[in-house]
């Protein structure tokens, strides 16, 4: 059955043309081999970087303008004021201590993503060695360290979406949901291509966006053009 599904996604369209992002986005939806559930579009991009080099390492988030299909549990790290603007503004949970002492001794993680305040990552940096592993530790080059908890928790509920260059050299993200339809996931997938092109290290040389890839959970990859992106990142 499954080989079956998989020829049917693959009907209509080349596998190995590489199509125009919207192009792309509107093949997407119809690939996607689960009828049981809405699987999650994953966007695979090649970057002309070394990541092994600190200053080609591409990090960041990007609010995705249509979400990801996907609500985030949040927790917050902060002191009593701070806390209660974070849970204002619709954080899951929010408090000091008391969550890290809970990490700590319950090995509790009910939880997607931690913000922290700058003034309590000296207490965050005692769980670090249980949040690394679970790519849990705030960092303040995606905005998970910071005093503005509100637009931090805001963004994070409405969609925004963090991520890191590989060892290859490939960002790899989810940009939404089968069910979204061509014109949401083009707008997001844009999103994230305009951010990571703003990201540009200045010792990445040569060609920047060198390859992108959308598909869905078990679906097979959809080619995206990059030469459209080619001339916001020359040299």
């Amino acid at each position: 059955m499954a080989g079956k599904k998989y020829k049917k996604a693959i009907e209509g369209w080349d596998s190995a043309k590489r199509y125009s992002l919207d192009e792309a986005c509107a093949i997407l939806p119809r690939t996607k081999i689960s009828s049981k559930w809405d699987e999650t579009v994953d966007a695979a991009i090649r970057l002309g970087v070394n990541p092994k080099y600190a200053d080609q390492m591409v990090r960041g988030s990007v609010v995705l303008p249509n979400g990801t299909g996907k609500s985030k549990r949040v927790l917050v790290i902060a002191k009593p004021e701070k806390a209660k603007e974070a849970l204002d503004a619709g954080a899951d949970f929010a408090g000091g201590d008391e969550y890290i002492n809970k990490i700590k001794d319950e090995n509790w993680f009910d939880f997607d993503t931690l913000v922290a305040t700058p003034d309590m990552m000296v207490s965050v940096g005692k769980i670090g060695r249980v949040l690394g592993p679970r790519g849990l530790m705030p960092n303040p080059k995606v905005g998970t360290v910071t005093m503005d908890v509100a637009k931090a928790v805001s963004e994070l509920k409405r969609g925004r979406v963090e991520f890191r260059v590989e060892k290859a050299g490939i960002v790899q993200t989810p940009i939404g949901k089968a069910s979204f339809g061509a014109e949401a996931l083009a707008a997001n997938l844009r999103s994230l291509i305009d951010t990571l092109v703003k990201l540009k290290p200045a010792t990445a040389k040569g060609q920047y966006i060198k390859s992108i890839v959308i598909s869905t959970t078990h679906g097979p990859g959809v080619k995206v053009d990059p030469t459209a992106f080619v001339a916001a990142t020359a040299d």
